[in-house]
């Protein structure tokens, strides 16, 4: 069998993150691995209306196929929201996809050649970095810093460095950093794609949930050349297991989006869609959004907090100002690969740093989610982190 694969499929491996979830099932496991969403904060109630409510008045346009494109009530009212963080759109610049892992995905069909290079920043996103390997790339780390990705090294790369086709980034909330770019990046980033001929993926899955501070434009907003697509969802502001999410882009890349996805699924779920339009039009999902934000920030101050209590005074821990992850940096002799399978044993669980660097080291960081567990959770499983970090320093 194993010649009948193909050397693509043969060089993907399973998703370290998904295979970390498996063993987060366990009840008795306090988990600080996944990006979930607290499943408390899901508006179940309200779904319960809406559903009986697409139903009754468009039941079997709901279950019917429907165009690639997606609803157009739901791309309209994205195309609005969009206007809030910069970015002038009609519904005729949004495709809807499964997830924005689906737009992901897609990115990789759409302009990866085998050899090509992508540029992210270093660390970057798991799943972004599985779903481009799979087309076969290479890829080059951009050295970041508390205000995104450093630019010059970013020019020095882009110099030195031949087919590369796109930058990807996702400049708030970073997972798995939460870091957030300048404003000040945001436009130099597109000035330099513009001279060196290279695109752009802007990810932006967290951008609603910030606790503090100003918000920034996104780099779309800074876009004059149509070289910027944007990837959104309402995955972490909404529901994850309704898997809808949206590719924003130029007519001419955005067509291509479209081609890709009438040959992978034909179309996003024209139930889930109609769906969150109608929840949309009921409901005041702005309200929704603030009391998520409450209970995150609420979390994420006490995880900090308690880590800076219980973990060895080297952790150091970056204190995102928005999101859903912590990102925790131990010194360079500890490889939290090892130090994860102590936790499991002590019925904790969190990413181990490694993970999202695509060229491999830097094993001595850990990501730590503060949205899915209880107050009570996040200061038991700190306690249990702190002792096995302090045993192994």
């Amino acid at each position: 069998m194993e010649r009948l694969y193909s050397e693509r499929i043969n060089q993907v491996k399973a998703s370290e993150i998904r295979e970390i979830l498996k063993l987060t099932q366990r009840p008795e496991i306090i988990s600080f691995a996944g990006g979930l969403p607290a499943p408390e904060l899901f508006p179940v109630e309200a779904m319960k209306v809406v559903s009986q409510k697409v139903l009754n008045e468009m039941g079997p346009e709901a279950l019917q196929y429907s165009t690639t494109e997606g609803y157009d009530p739901l791309r309209t009212k994205i195309a609005q929201r969009m206007e809030r963080v910069g970015i002038k759109a009609v519904k005729e610049d949004i495709l809807i996809t499964n997830g924005s892992q689906q737009g992901l995905d897609f990115t990789g069909k759409i302009f990866i050649n085998p050899g090509d290079y992508v540029l992210c920043e270093s660390p970057s996103y798991l799943g972004a970095i599985n779903a481009f390997r799979a087309y076969e790339c290479q890829f080059k780390e951009i050295q970041t810093d508390s205000q995104g990705m450093v630019l010059s090294h970013l020019e020095e790369v882009l110099q030195t460095t031949p087919h590369v086709k796109f930058i990807y980034v996702i400049p708030d909330f970073q997972n798995p950093s939460g870091r957030t770019w300048s404003a000040e990046r945001r436009k130099a980033l597109v000035e330099i794609a513009n001279r060196y001929n290279v695109m752009i993926i802007e990810d932006n899955p967290y951008g609603e949930l910030r606790f503090e501070g100003e918000s920034i434009g996104t780099i779309k907003s800074f876009d004059t050349q149509g070289r910027v697509v944007y990837l959104g969802t309402f995955s972490k502001t909404f529901s994850p297991g309704l898997r809808i999410g949206w590719v924003l882009a130029s007519p001419e890349v955005l067509n291509k989006y479209i081609i890709v996805k009438q040959g992978a699924d034909l179309q996003a779920s024209s139930m889930s869609q109609r769906e969150i339009n109608s929840y949309l039009d009921l409901y005041d999902f702005d309200a929704h959004i603030e009391s998520i934000k409450a209970v995150y920030k609420k979390r994420r101050d006490l995880m900090i907090d308690t880590v800076k209590l219980e973990f060895p005074e080297s952790a150091k821990i970056e204190v995102p100002s928005g999101g859903l992850f912590a990102w925790v940096e131990l010194p360079q002799n500890v490889d939290t690969r090892k130090v994860l399978v102590q936790a499991i044993d002590h019925k904790v669980a969190f990413v181990p740093g490694g993970s999202f660097f695509p060229n491999g080291g830097q094993e001595n960081f850990m990501r730590l989610n503060f949205s899915n567990m209880s107050e009570e959770k996040i200061v038991e499983g700190i306690k249990r982190l702190g002792k096995i970090l302090r045993e192994v320093l």
